[in-house]
């Protein structure tokens, strides 16, 4: 077993007992220590914690306990609570902040096994397509150390893509599972909207957030998914729908399957490069007995500004609580105003683009314009909706890239914001109608940066997407292989 070894392979060791939970741990925190240095894909690991875990693992499975994440190492995202381990959203606002519990998703892994690792960075609140937004530094793509891994859940995705976690937990609200798990290179699953309980979640925007595994292989995200999914009496919003054999769909195949491509879709602002991975990863599935039926989803234009219309709101309505008296960061004001200590707290805690979001989302809900911003596009939402439920009666998965292009200079964008969220003009839908949807990788492009194929579904069937995805990995031209290690230390 190496730090190349898939959460199943991991698992079934530790379960033999061919290897320890604290060995498997020692490793990947020895490549952490090597690489973390130049990637900054960790916000925090506490390694004695991290042994302390692993050790009570050792002793569960030696008293015989079923684990199906035995000694599984699992990076967590900044936005997910974890008791006794600092969770700062990637915000100065709260830097200090440790939670007295655990996020549902955490405790579930807990239970099954798995040890956390350490926590992921990410852009500030979830909000932003590059983890530049971070307060504590961007996170570099190991595939390219001068792109970005992309984000929000950058630093999960960068570090699954380098081996210093052989799974992590990410948060997706508008792609940010899986626009950086394109640009890396691995698999990343964002479930049913109600899925996943978001219990524990740090909210950015609460109709649209979701939490889902980013995975170095199609077969550990239903791995994942069959752990992490599930009613939960602590988040009214999760489904009591049942779970399907989220394991046992990986051999179905796509024989039979229709999967619609939207072609208008594909039209502005796909690069070549990601153009001609994606119509190779279309062809794979036709080989494999798939039939390509071509769709409209005629709203689709429109999912950036509803987007960034109903996230905004969402997100000035959450970060209200962030005000200097509850928790958090508090600024102290030299005249003792409770006026200028909010706008002080506020000021310092928050990032510029959560600033901006704030300021955006503030707008559209105040008087005189809600009706004409926010409620009109709850209304637009519907229509894209509607749009996905029609195309999905016809077909059983709609394809498109994940990304318009591969992964993006670091500063490139970071300072022209309508660029910025153009990142996620083909994740945005999905998420607004509410549905599943997977990144896998299909390929390179010329200048060797990973590629990713997006298939969305419907409601509450995963194990659909994982089907056609891992046909998807199971072809050798779809591969991408590991990142270069030029730039980056040796290690074992």
């Amino acid at each position: 077993m190496d730090a190349r070894s898939t959460a199943l392979d991991i698992r079934d060791a530790v379960t033999r007992g061919d290897v320890s939970a604290v060995e498997v741990c020692d490793l990947f925190l020895s490549r952490i220590a090597a690489l973390d240095p130049t990637l900054h894909a960790f916000r925090a690991v506490d390694a004695d914690l991290v042994r302390r875990e692993a050790t009570l693992v050792d002793r569960r499975r030696a008293d015989g306990s079923a684990l199906p994440l035995a000694g599984v190492p699992v990076a967590i995202k900044d936005t997910l609570c974890t008791q006794g381990l600092t969770t700062t959203a990637a915000s100065r606002m709260l830097d200090r902040f440790v939670p007295p519990y655990d996020a549902t998703v955490v405790t579930r892994l807990r239970a099954a096994g798995a040890v956390v690792l350490g926590k992921t960075n990410c852009d500030e609140f979830a909000m932003g397509s590059s983890t530049e937004n971070s307060a504590f530094g961007p996170t570099r793509n190991p595939w390219a150390p001068d792109r970005t891994p992309g984000g929000s859940s950058g630093g999960s995705a960068a570090a699954v893509a380098a081996h210093l976690a052989p799974v992590a937990l990410g948060s997706d609200t508008g792609g940010s599972i899986r626009q950086p798990a394109a640009l890396c290179g691995i698999v990343g699953l964002r479930p049913t909207y109600g899925r996943v309980s978001r219990y524990g979640l740090i909210a950015f925007a609460s109709s649209l957030d979701q939490i889902g595994p980013m995975t170095g292989t199609v077969a550990d995200a239903a791995l994942m998914l069959s752990v992490i999914a599930g009613a939960d009496r602590a988040d009214a919003t999760s489904s009591a729908a049942p779970l399907a054999d989220y394991q046992g769909a990986l051999g179905r195949g796509v024989h039979g399957l229709r999967i619609g491509v939207p072609a208008r879709a594909l039209a502005p602002g796909v690069s070549s490069d990601v153009r001609t991975r994606f119509d190779a990863a279309i062809a794979a599935l036709t080989s494999n007995g798939a039939a390509i039926i071509e769709i409209d989803l005629p709203h689709a234009r429109y999912a950036i500004p509803v987007y960034y219309l109903i996230a905004t709101a969402e997100a000035s309505a959450n970060l209200a609580r962030y005000d200097g008296v509850r928790f958090g960061l508090r600024v102290e004001p030299e005249d003792g105003s409770l006026d200028v200590m909010y706008r002080r707290t506020r000021g310092v805690g928050f990032g510029r683009e959560v600033i901006r979001r704030i300021m955006l989302g503030t707008y559209a809900l105040s008087a005189g314009y809600y009706e004409a911003y926010y409620e009109k596009a709850q209304r637009v939402r519907t229509l894209i909706r509607r749009d996905y439920e029609a195309a999905l009666a016809d077909v059983d998965a709609i394809a498109t890239p994940t990304t318009p292009t591969a992964a993006f200079a670091l500063g490139e964008k970071v300072n022209d914001p309508l660029a910025m969220y153009m990142a996620d003009v083909l994740t945005v839908g999905a998420s607004l109608a509410g549905l599943p949807a997977i990144s896998v990788p299909c390929g390179l492009t010329d200048g060797s940066l990973p590629v990713g194929l997006q298939l969305t579904g419907r409601a509450f069937d995963e194990a659909t997407l994982l089907a056609i995805g891992r046909v998807c990995e199971s072809e050798a031209g779809l591969a991408v292989g590991e990142p270069p290690a030029a730039g980056l230390p040796r290690v074992p």
